[in-house]
């Protein structure tokens, strides 16, 4: 039993189309290439609607190989050309990432009329799914296209910590059971010895079964003081739908802590809130204290029993060890892996995954950016940050939460943009800022 990292390997996007490029999308594709070929940092696509934007940009993407982020400003957008990618390019890994919120109501405080709201939320599972099959893929193969929502500069937790986690189990491989029930909890799945769902495992005597948090399948373990049997059975029949040699799992959440990060992490907000405290005591303000010091005790006690918090995120510079103003990890961050680069620019270890196969990552060119409808997009992602911001200015100034409960925010407009690499916005009227950054 193993925690593994990854290395980095190409495959290839193939173009499936029964269309040519035809009218100007021949010349277009030609001097996109040709610009990313220059190393020209940003591109303009012109083009009214239904005059083929998307195939032209899938032409470009078989053309330069490099994994490619696609940002629209709706989740239907989002939805309507991750449908279009999946026809381009159906052997390729074609991912939707965006918001998995059904409902959400952000936690905030209203200072005229003393009012707390909690956070509420209601999750869509399935897009759940796809939000983690998203970023399996991006640390598993270089093959890849995700098309996301402006939830791709909100905080999804630390990928090196992502990647550290991962769990490969083979058959003949020695099992310790106690171990091996303490690793998946560390992996916030969760025990369920009833009926099985996404991010769960369940014990019965020398069968355990787990539920990954990606598949709507059961991987079925036959275990002595070894692992005799690998099945893969359908969750609804129960029929064993076929037999492995091994199976490789993620964690259950985006957000992970081990045990090393969670003590010093513990250190850090501890300081933190003592300060907190005594800033309040020196103003009077007893109704903050209180307030505060209850619920961050009540958070990090959750966290030591059971490795996880409602709002957990808003501890993440603690347990992410960034500096204050410093910006959370996001999607982009990812993509470092697809394009052959680990966030910590370091090399990873020698083990591979099932799904690396092919030539070394050394012919990547980094990855790709595509901002969809960008005269609306762009104004939508420079947006989020100052709403975000006032919010969470009041929830700290009443002692709903910690200072560094800010620093779990949006990228910043101008810290987005240094993240992406080479860009080509699309747009039928771009703005003054598409034409003028545009080599």
């Amino acid at each position: 039993m193993a925690f593994l990292a990854f290395q980095a390997f190409f495959m290839q996007f193939k173009l499936k189309s029964s269309y040519k490029p035809a009218g100007s999308q021949p010349e277009a594709i030609k001097e996109l290439v040709l610009g990313l070929d220059k190393d020209y940092k940003n591109q303009t696509l012109l083009g009214v609607t239904g005059s083929g934007k998307t195939f032209t940009v899938a032409n470009v993407i078989e053309k330069v190989q490099m994994p490619t982020l696609v940002i629209a400003h709706n989740k239907t957008l989002a939805a309507q050309l991750c449908n279009e990618f999946r026809e381009f390019f159906p052997n390729n890994a074609v991912e939707y990432f965006v918001s998995y919120y059904d409902y959400y109501q952000p936690e905030a405080y209203m200072p005229g009329s003393d009012t707390y709201i909690e956070k509420e939320a209601q999750i869509n599972e399935e897009i759940d799914r796809l939000r983690h099959a998203c970023t399996q893929a991006l640390i598993t193969r270089n093959d890849v296209i995700v098309v996301a929502s402006v939830s791709a500069i909100y905080n999804l937790g630390n990928p090196l910590d992502y990647e550290k986690t991962v769990l490969h189990l083979e058959v003949g491989q020695s099992l310790d059971r106690r171990g091996m029930l303490e690793k998946l909890i560390s992996m916030q799945f969760d025990r369920n010895d009833t009926e099985l769902k996404r991010g769960q495992f369940r014990m019965r005597g020398q069968v355990f079964e787990i539920m990954p948090v990606n598949e709507e399948l059961i991987y079925r373990f036959e275990i002595s003081d070894k692992i005799d049997l690998i099945e893969i059975v359908d969750p609804i029949t129960r029929n064993v739908k076929a037999n492995s040699n091994d199976a490789w799992f993620f964690p259950a959440k985006h957000y992970v802590i081990n045990e090393e990060e969670q003590n010093q992490a513990f250190q850090t907000i501890s300081s933190e809130l003592e300060d907190r405290l005594n800033t309040f005591k020196k103003q009077g303000k007893a109704l903050e204290y209180e307030r505060l010091k209850r619920k961050v005790k009540y958070d990090l006690e959750m966290i030591k029993e059971v490795g996880y918090c409602n709002g957990i995120e808003n501890y993440s510079r603690h347990f992410d060890g960034r500096k204050e103003g410093e910006p959370a990890f996001t999607l982009i961050d990812y993509f470092k892996y697809a394009a052959g680069t680990s966030p910590a620019g370091t090399a990873s270890s020698q083990s591979t995954s099932p799904n690396r196969r092919g030539v070394d990552v050394a012919k990547n060119k980094g990855f790709l950016t595509i901002i969809d409808e960008s005269h609306v997009t762009l104004p939508q992602i420079r947006g989020m940050y100052a709403g975000d911001r006032a919010r969470k200015e009041n929830l700290v100034e009443h002692g709903f939460r910690l200072p560094s409960a800010l620093d779990n925010r949006p990228l910043m407009f101008d810290e987005f943009s240094q993240r992406i690499q080479k860009t080509i916005f699309v747009s039928a009227t771009p703005s003054v800022f598409e034409i003028e950054q545009s080599g």
